[in-house]
């Protein structure tokens, strides 16, 4: 997740650094999660240069551990995203580029929906019997870095938006000039089944669905309409299933228009 709040600025990503807490150190698995953080940093290109251990009983149940980090990156500052000398306006076309998952966000409610229905963690995933639910669950964040930056650097994009915690309606609005909103259809995309299995096991309306998960859409680009079809080729050439998914309309309050999410939901 930080590398891509990195890549949404234009920025490439330089270093990570992370930080492991815990009742009492288990070599075993704090040695798994190192190795998990590394492997991330090489599909992000950037140098993991170093982290912080601890050891809190008094605060941290035995077998707990909690994991935080951040990332730093560079940008040249005329090459900054959103492109403040070229902002979005009415008639750019909304590209979303695929989620693979639940990504890292809206882990709350996936507990709340667990508990209500008692799923079986351990279990097999009901569209997908080869995998247990759990791993479906923590499948790990897309990194986005190489496909954005390559694309990045023809200068076309004008802004970039992670969708993470708020989902489509409220991460999309941070890229947005204030006279500017978003219309997207979800008939255009295909969202992995667990947003589906969620929704109908926690009877979830699709607003709710939309604010808390990215909904199969991990990423948004947008650019003029005169340059979507090309951009979509180049990340399709970056090995990215590109789509277009909307427009920017005129709205006195950036409001996020989102149509037919049921379609994205819904496909199998």
């Amino acid at each position: 997740m930080c590398v891509n709040d990195l890549v949404v600025q234009g920025a490439e990503p330089l270093m990570f650094l992370d930080y492991f807490a815990t009742a009492k150190l288990r070599t075993d698995i704090a040695a798994e999660v190192i190795y998990g953080i590394a492997e991330g940093c090489k599909l992000a290109r950037c140098a993991l240069i170093g982290g912080e251990t601890a050891e809190m009983p008094g605060l941290y149940k035995d077998g707990d551990y909690d994991i935080a980090g951040f990332a730093v990156g560079a940008v040249e500052r005329e090459k900054l995203l959103p492109n403040n000398q070229n902002p979005p306006i009415p008639g750019d076309i909304v590209i979303g580029l695929p989620s693979n998952g639940l990504h890292s966000n809206g882990f709350s409610l996936v507990r709340h929906v667990i508990k209500l229905i008692d799923a079986d963690l351990n279990g097999p995933s009901q569209h997908d019997p080869s995998i247990t639910l759990v791993d479906t669950l923590l499948k790990p964040t897309r990194i986005y870095v190489t496909s954005c930056l390559n694309v990045v650097k023809n200068g076309r994009i004008k802004a970039l938006a992670h969708i993470t915690g708020g989902g489509l309606l409220e991460n999309i609005p941070r890229v947005l000039p204030s006279t500017c909103g978003v219309k997207i259809d979800g008939k255009y995309w295909n969202a992995p089944p667990i947003f589906k299995w969620l929704q109908k096991s926690g009877n979830i309306t699709d607003e709710e669905m939309a604010r808390t998960f990215n909904c199969g859409i991990g990423m948004i680009v947008i650019v003029r309409d005169e340059d979507a079809e090309r951009t979509i080729k180049e990340f399709i050439n970056q090995g990215e299933m590109a789509v277009k998914i909307g427009k920017v309309t005129n709205s006195p309050n950036q409001e996020i228009d989102l149509h037919n999410l049921e379609c994205a939901l819904d496909a199998v």
